[in-house]
């Protein structure tokens, strides 16, 4: 039972540290316009201190001894920063910035148990070599004799300096308790501090000890304030809070303490009435977290209401063919209309809830090309725009790994060297735009750049060498971008961190697949290349388009369809073995699922067939269909382990009708096409 406890506090724990982390590449990327200069903003180095503060108390609180002793010594640089005994120069930034991503792993690791499987002893040295070795200074120590020993311990040298100096300047010392959920101790702790503030300084803000984890977070808030804080009445809803002064002035130990139990009077130590008592318990948020598995199996849930749905209104239907319009059918009817709406609205309520904005995933982007472009000396300036696009969560963290492959390869394959830059009449600085926006019931967001555009002569000719185009044949330009998605296709003539190592575009395109998404391409030589994704809100449920190809139905994601037509067998046509129809001004390559999947058909064929055009904007292909049945809903189930890697197929869904039907995955299939287009 002890165990779950510390599971259930760690994965809360760690769901409230990624938090912070955000947090701290906001404040490491608007401390990066100051580096240069030696400075920073003190707000902003404030409240990243006070992050790194509040990580480093909370970690040793659930025991990953790791994460607080890297975040205190990171606490120590700042510390230094803040007093200005350090400036703030390219190399400190790049440490902060490392030491973060650092924590960032370490908080990975310790929810699958393995906090201790990265060594941050290369990491402590780098910041011990900054700093010269020096420890915080205790010089101040001798007028502090009140305060407990584990929270001197922990005082910095600012902060033990900003104590000294509320001490002489005839301040009060306050020490403020207050027990936090795990879950929200950040988000809380700030709140607290706010209320605090208008009184007083707050010198800092430790964990205590002495409590049983699981029973949630205790900090020991030290306060520096003229007012007597007694009197404040300073309340915190929920939580047990308990307000004494410090005497500082004497080697006494301190006042006795009131026990933290929950029946102490939280945020009243002087008495006040019981009416009060009882407002102090109510909550100050509406917000809750919860964990993205229980949405996933609410999800599940609201999918299985979505297909039974489906069944009643098929068996709604066949009663009403049988028996007329009687009025008990039509009451049926009505009442099944009502549901219908109830459930959209609940699944909509539902999707929503999951969403999250991709800014999150921007601000990491936004450092790691200021890093990169240092590194390799191209000056790039990233533009983002439609960070408040929401996408499902998971989704959202899917997709973090190709735009960061896009991304460095604009800046290695992309952008210009700074005199190349010139040479063709451009500023020295690269440009890279990353856009976010909503597209219906679709997310596209797009990777830009001002560089040199895909030389595709050179794409041309590394696809020879490495046996990956056909060497007797023609191919458009579309053709030839379409190659550098194949795998272990890479144009770089030197291997480095960034590229030429056969991993890049083909695992984007993969990854892209996996999601139910497109990747697609547009490139000017010499002016630029733009990559688009674009990926439906969701994957649980979908709209589908139900199709019948000889004996057998599919769905295809509706999100995928761009149009379906009727054509006559005689529009027909074959270029190089393949067959295509001219499509206005567009010829599209199509595919028999027929000949993919060594289906039966029927022996008489119609002179006229239906074609499915899937993809966008200049990659497109045309699915050959028998029929085209019905729009439906579907909720995608997986084939399993055994099943489920066969090509072209994305899962199962079950139809109203009780019918199981397999739904097409529509980028592995337009990848079989290109495949062939290629010669491979």
């Amino acid at each position: 039972m002890a165990e779950k406890h510390q599971e259930l506090l760690l994965k809360n724990f760690i769901a409230e540290a990624e938090e912070i982390i955000e947090a701290m590449d906001q404040h490491l990327f608007l401390l990066d316009s100051g580096a240069d200069g030696g400075s920073a903003p003190p707000e902003t180095l404030h409240s990243l201190f006070r992050s790194i503060h509040t990580l480093k108390g909370a970690a040793g609180m659930v025991g990953l001894s790791s994460v607080s002793d890297l975040s205190h010594r990171m606490e120590d640089m700042l510390d230094k920063l803040r007093l200005g005994k350090l400036a703030l120069t390219r190399e400190i930034l790049d440490i902060l910035n490392e030491g973060t991503n650092q924590i960032r792993k370490l908080l990975k690791q310790s929810g699958a148990s393995e906090d201790n499987s990265t060594d941050i002893r290369g990491m402590l040295g780098r910041i011990e070599q900054a700093l010269g070795g020096n420890a915080p200074s205790d010089g101040e120590s001798n007028v502090l004799h009140g305060l407990d020993s584990d929270i001197m311990n922990t005082l910095t040298e600012y902060e033990t300096h900003r104590l000294a100096e509320n001490i002489r300047s005839g301040a009060r010392v306050y020490e403020i308790r207050a027990l936090f959920k795990v879950e929200r101790f950040d988000k809380d702790l700030n709140k607290i501090l706010k209320q605090i503030k208008p009184f007083g300084e707050v010198i800092t803000s430790v964990p205590g000890s002495g409590l049983s984890p699981d029973a949630g977070i205790l900090f020991k808030i030290i306060v520096g304030s003229k007012h007597t804080l007694e009197e404040k009445k300073i309340k915190w809803a929920g939580e047990e809070v308990e307000i004494r002064k410090i005497d500082v002035s004497r080697t006494a130990g301190p006042s006795k303490e009131l026990p933290l139990t929950e029946h102490a009077a939280p945020g009243t130590p002087d008495g006040s009435s019981s009416g009060e008592r009882l407002e102090s318990i109510k909550s100050m948020t509406q917000t809750v977290r919860v964990d993205i598995g229980k949405l996933d199996s609410l999800m599940n849930i609201v999918g299985e209401l979505v297909l039974n749905k489906s069944v009643i209104q098929q068996m709604v239907r066949e009663m009403l063919e049988k028996e007329g319009s009687s009025d008990l059918g039509l009451d049926i009817q009505k009442s099944l209309e009502n549901i219908s709406r109830k459930i959209g609205e609940l699944q909509e309520n539902l999707i929503n809830v999951r969403m999250t904005p991709v800014g999150q995933i921007f601000d990491r982007l936004i450092r790691m090309v200021k890093k990169i472009s240092r590194e390799i000396n191209k000056p790039v300036n990233l533009h983002i725009s439609g960070e408040d696009t929401a996408l499902d969560k998971t989704m959202v963290e899917a997709v973090a790994d190709p735009l960061m492959h896009l991304i460095r390869n604009a800046i290695d394959h992309g952008i210009e060297t700074p005199e190349e830059r010139l040479k063709a009449g451009k500023s020295e600085e690269g440009v890279i735009y990353l856009r976010a926006f909503q597209k219906g019931n679709q997310v596209q967001i797009e990777v830009e750049d001002d560089g040199a555009g895909i030389n595709l002569q050179a794409v041309y000719r590394k696809a020879i060498e490495k046996k990956l185009a056909d060497p007797n044949r023609e191919y458009s330009p579309k053709e030839l971008i379409d190659l550098i998605f194949l795998p272990g296709f890479s144009t770089s003539q030197t291997v480095t961190d960034l590229s030429g190592r056969g991993v890049g575009l083909d695992v984007v395109a993969r990854n892209i697949s996996k999601l139910s998404g497109l990747a697609q391409v547009s490139t000017i030589e010499g002016k630029g290349t733009k990559f688009t994704i674009t990926l439906p809100i969701t994957l649980i449920i979908i709209r589908a388009l139900l199709v019948r190809i000889g004996e057998e139905e599919y769905a295809v994601p509706l999100n995928s369809v761009s149009e379906s037509l009727i054509i006559d067998r005689k529009d027909l046509k074959t270029i190089d073995n393949r067959e295509v129809i001219q499509l206005r001004e567009h010829t599209i390559s199509l595919l028999r699922l027929e000949d993919l999947f060594g289906l039966k058909r029927p022996v008489e064929q119609a002179s006229s067939l239906y074609v499915i055009i899937i993809g966008s904007a200049e990659k497109r292909m045309g699915l050959i269909v028998d029929d085209i049945i019905d729009q439906q809903e579907v909720v995608i189930k997986s084939l399993g382990s055994v099943l489920g890697t066969l090509p072209g197929i994305a899962g199962a869904a079950e139809l109203g009708n009780k019918k199981t039907v397999l739904v097409l995955d529509v980028a592995v299939l337009m990848d079989e096409v290109l495949g062939k287009n290629n010669g491979k």
